[in-house]
C-alpha cells in the first residue's frame, strides 16, 4: 500500500477495536453528517456533490442494474480509512468513494476487507472496486488498472529517541522491519538485500503494535500513515519519523489509486471521469484537507501512472 497511502485522532487500539465486520451503504444523493468525525476530521456536514447525469450512462449495464458500486476498504488504515465513535466509515477513501458515487448518480457500499484479499474480493465479484491507499505497480496493472489519487514515498518510523540511530534506508540493512503483509514496502525492502528481516504481518496496526513491543527496530508504510501513527500514537512519545533531508517527501514515491480489474474497461472510464469532475470541482481537494494529506494530490485524474515511475 503507499502513498503518499497516507493519518486521522482516535486511539488506533479503539480503531482497530471498531474494526468489525461492517458493511456501509450510502445513498448516491446529498452528503452524510458525522457527529463525531474521528481525529483530524471537522465535525458536522460531510461533503457532497451533485449528479451527472452523463456520467451514470458510462456505467457497466450490471452495475446499474444492481443500483450499487461495492468497494473493498481495509479498515482501519487512517488517515485513508477508519471508523468513528458510531462506526460510521470516514477517512479518505471511504469519503472519496461516497462522492464518486453521488457524481455517478449510484449508491456505494463500503466493504471492509483485509488488504491482502482485495485483488481476489474482485476476481471473485465480491467487490468492484478497490479503494484502500494502494499503490499503482506494474506488477498490480497485470492484474488492475488504477484510476490515480494520490502520489508519495514510504517513511521509516522507529521508538522515540531511534535507540538503533537509524537515519536513512541503508541504516535499516541488518535489521528487523515490520510492515503491513503485501504492501510495496515489503518487496522494496527485499529489493535492498543487504540483510533486512521483513517482518510482515495481517494489518498496519500489528505492524506498528511489534515496533512499539520491541520485536522490529523499525516500522515503514506510506508516509501520510506514518506521520499519522507517530503524531498520534500515546500523544506523539512512542514514536519519531526518521527524517533523511535527500527524501523529504519521503522514500521511493509512488502513485496510489483506485484498483479494478483491468477488462472492466467501461468502470474504470466512469471512475475516472468521476474523479476528474471532482477534482474541478475543487471537491477532491476538499477531502484531501480533511484527512491531512493535501501534500500527496494528484493535478488529474490519470490511470496506470505507477509504470511511469522509476
Amino acid at each position: 500500500m503507499n502513498l503518499t497511502k497516507n493519518t486521522p485522532l482516535a486511539a488506533l487500539a479503539a480503531a482497530a477495536a471498531l474494526a468489525i465486520t461492517l458493511t456501509g451503504c450510502t445513498g448516491a444523493n446529498g452528503g452524510a453528517t458525522s457527529e463525531t468525525a474521528g481525529p483530524n476530521l471537522p465535525i458536522g456536514e460531510e461533503i457532497s456533490t451533485t449528479v451527472d447525469p452523463a456520467l451514470t450512462e458510462l456505467l457497466p449495464a450490471e452495475i446499474l442494474q444492481r443500483g450499487t458500486i461495492n468497494i473493498a476498504v481495509d479498515i482501519p488504515f487512517p488517515p485513508m480509512a477508519m471508523y468513528d465513535d458510531n462506526n460510521r466509515e470516514i477517512g479518505f477513501d471511504p469519503e472519496l468513494g461516497r462522492l464518486i458515487g453521488q457524481k455517478l448518480g449510484i449508491d456505494v457500499s463500503l466493504n471492509k476487507q483485509a488488504f491482502d484479499s482485495v485483488i481476489p474480493s474482485l476476481q471473485a465479484k465480491k467487490n468492484d472496486i478497490i479503494m484502500s491507499g494502494m499503490n499503482d505497480t506494474p506488477e498490480r496493472q497485470e492484474t488492475l488498472s488504477f484510476v490515480n489519487y494520490t502520489y508519495g514515498g514510504f517513511a521509516i518510523a522507529v521508538k522515540k529517541g531511534n535507540p538503533e540511530g537509524i537515519t536513512g534506508q541503508d541504516d535499516l540493512c541488518g535489521k528487523t522491519v515490520s510492515v503491513q503483509k503485501a504492501t510495496v514496502q515489503g518487496d522494496l525492502l527485499r529489493a535492498m538485500d543487504c540483510g533486512i528481516n521483513v517482518m510482515e504481518l495481517p494489518s498496519d496496526l500489528d505492524a506498528q503494535t511489534a515496533l512499539r513491543a520491541g520485536k522490529s527496530d523499525a516500522y515503514a508504510a506510506d508516509a501520510v500513515v506514518a506521520e499519522y501513527v507517530v503524531a498520534t500514537t500515546e500523544d506523539g512519545e512512542a514514536f519519531e519519523i526518521v527524517r533523511d533531508p535527500k527524501n523529504p517527501a519521503g522514500f521511493n514515491p509512488v502513485y496510489s489509486g483506485i484498483g479494478i480489474l483491468k477488462e472492466d474497461t467501461e468502470l474504470v472510464d466512469a471512475v475516472q471521469q468521476a474523479l476528474q469532475a471532482l477534482i474541478e470541482e475543487g471537491t477532491y481537494q476538499e477531502v484531501l484537507e480533511r484527512s491531512n494529506i493535501s501534500a500527496y494530490a494528484v493535478e488529474s485524474a490519470t490511470v496506470n501512472q505507477g509504470s511511469t515511475v522509476s
